[in-house]
């Protein structure tokens, strides 16, 4: 089985890529003869990531852009799935740089999902977000959902979605999608809430939180989202969406309060900032799809959020690296 995952040096990509070449993932049928990683390294990629399965001989790790027209070259031949986990993803930076989201995300998904057509891919499954819906203020939101994305982040995935959503209609190209809801655990940028906090907290730092706080997420673990998808690769239909919901829906007070706990640290670490621009103020999944399926999460936020704070701990060189190169 041949496998290209591009952004498989990121946060999401690179546990995918860890749990298919440990065997994790063989229940699913994903069982790789071959894994390519095709990453631009941006500040969200880091090739350390990979650093336990580099000399691995079923890996290769190459160095491009989705959007760039080389990446034909790269993609095997019979190749089985790609999944494309490469994208711009902060929503902070797509308010004071758009124009990056539209490209990589939109332009970018295109130029892949043309070559993957070229090439005759069996399998693309794009890895999308639960803010390509909006803000829900009550119940979640299943798959029919109207999109009403808020942030350019936002609405360049919803574009993306709808591109791949086409090609399948068009073309019969065999894609789908999946939507998940925040991720956290091992490995993750500190630019995001989780590992920033615990990042400061190690610092001996402040923990910036936007407005009051009262944003509301729901939470899953990175090793449930990979395990998720790769569900949907072995049940899941071709030009279906399947959300992945977290269990655990958390304000982020609530995140911070909990984390302060963990370090025994008081509230008077909390800094309160400027609340960001169109800040949804709720996300929430409908997860009885994929659920109806035979998939549910392994990994509850207690136990999840105190391994992750003690990989940290116990990393801080990454969180060195990670942070200069952001």
């Amino acid at each position: 089985m041949k496998i290209f995952v591009t952004g498989g040096a990121g946060f999401i990509g690179s546990e995918f890529v860890r749990s298919a070449l440990g065997g994790k993932l063989e229940a699913f049928g994903i069982n790789p003869s071959k894994v390519i990683v095709y990453d631009a390294l941006t500040y969200a990629g880091n090739i350390d990531n990979l650093s336990s399965v580099e000399k691995d001989e079923r890996f290769e790790f190459i160095k491009g852009d989705i959007c760039d027209s080389s990446i034909e070259k790269s993609i095997p031949k019979y190749c089985d799935l790609i999944v494309n986990f490469a994208a711009e993803s902060h929503v902070d930076r797509s308010i004071e740089g758009p124009s990056m989201f539209v490209k990589t995300n939109i332009l970018g998904t295109q130029n892949l999902l043309e070559v993957a057509k070229k090439h005759e891919v069996k399998k693309f499954i794009q890895i999308s977000t639960d803010e390509v819906y909006g803000s829900i203020d009550s119940g979640s939101w299943d798959e029919n959902f109207p999109l009403e994305p808020n942030s350019p982040y936002a609405a360049s995935k919803a574009c993306a979605d709808l591109l791949c959503l086409a090609y399948n209609k068009t073309y019969g190209f065999p894609v789908l999608i999946t939507r998940c809801s925040n991720n956290y655990g091992p490995y993750q940028n500190p630019e995001k809430l989780i590992p920033l906090f615990i990042k400061n907290l190690i610092e001996g730092s402040k923990l910036p939180l936007y407005g009051d706080g009262k944003n509301i997420r729901e939470w899953i673990h990175v090793s449930d989202h990979v395990r998720a998808i790769s569900f949907a690769y072995q049940y899941g239909k071709n030009g279906q969406i399947y959300n992945i919901a977290g269990d655990d829906e958390k304000s982020n007070i609530e995140i911070t309060k909990i984390i302060l706990s963990i370090f025994g640290e008081d509230e008077s670490k909390i800094l309160y900032v400027k609340d960001r621009l169109g800040h949804d103020l709720r996300y929430a999944l409908n997860g009885e799809k994929i659920r109806s399926l035979g998939f549910n999460n392994k990994i509850g936020f207690t136990e999840g959020i105190q391994d992750t704070i003690e990989w940290y701990k116990n990393n801080k060189k990454w969180i060195e690296y990670a942070a200069k190169n952001k």
